[in-house]
């Protein structure tokens, strides 16, 4: 019977789309760091993501680095992996954060529109997550966190439209299927779906009206905060999970219940 593979003494997490002071990203970046993980912080914006990680290594002490790259180039995303690999102990997690909105209602929506949002959620996800999984697969031990939405599940009703949803749905799809691939190698692979959080992404910074109006049809009366999100990824990608694989964990205060 195959045994799992204990971590090593020091790991690695890589974190696209982590850039951003506020986010789901950089909150699970500090929530790792202060795990002991040493934090590999990719994004779009090469200098924020050299910020974010100079930032995180000051506040605890762990080895960091920051590269940029855009997740839906090939290239660009082989060369910052090929960074990360060379000067960062063994990539053993990995979290799909990079992600964009699109509020475009359907029969608005343009072909190149649809293209940029699956580019970035989709394509983005497996170029990353084919090129870390080389080393993953070679070292048999490996945690994948990729980011879904309420969205998917619902079919919208939030502040992005079709596209979106679309696109967050795909990833679910993706987590499972290759979690049944990525089983042998002793490789965990499970999908995160946030409901309202208290981030940037929905069209900037959330007003108090906005804030009251998101958090109207959930159970607890509120939107999520990042920290809340980050606490879940990085318990999926700890050593504590590893018998967890294939799984969509929502995160929504009740908003919607599967």
């Amino acid at each position: 019977m195959p045994e799992a593979t204990p971590f090593p003494a020091e790991y690695t997490a890589v974190l696209t789309g982590a850039g951003s002071k506020r986010g789901i990203g950089r909150a699970t970046a500090d929530r790792l760091a202060r795990e002991g993980w040493a934090v590999a912080v990719m994004d779009i914006n090469g200098e924020n993501a050299k910020a974010v990680a100079q930032e995180i290594a000051e506040a605890y002490g762990v080895k960091t680095i920051g590269v940029g790259a855009d997740v839906s180039d090939q290239s660009a995303v082989n060369a910052a992996v090929d960074e990360v690999e060379a000067g960062m102990p063994p990539v053993v997690g990995l979290v799909n954060l990079a992600g964009i909105s699109s509020p475009t209602t359907f029969m608005d929506e343009t072909a190149e529109g649809w293209d940029r949002v699956f580019a970035i959620n989709m394509r983005g996800t497996f170029l990353v997550t084919q090129r870390v999984l080389r080393g993953m697969i070679d070292r048999q031990l490996g945690r994948i966190v990729s980011i879904s939405s309420i969205s998917a599940e619902r079919g919208g009703g939030t502040y992005s439209k079709v596209a979106y949803s679309a696109s967050k749905a795909a990833i679910i799809g993706f987590t499972r299927a290759l979690a049944r691939e990525m089983g042998v190698h002793n490789i965990s692979v499970n999908a995160v779906a946030p409901g309202p959080i208290d981030t940037d992404i929905m069209g900037g910074t959330l007003t108090g009206e906005r804030k009251a109006e998101m958090s109207a049809g959930t159970m607890l009366g509120r939107v999520g905060q990042p920290e809340e999100v980050a606490a879940l990824i990085a318990f999926l990608l700890s050593p504590d999970a590893g018998y967890i694989t294939a799984a969509t964990y929502d995160i929504n205060g009740g908003l919607q219940v599967s």
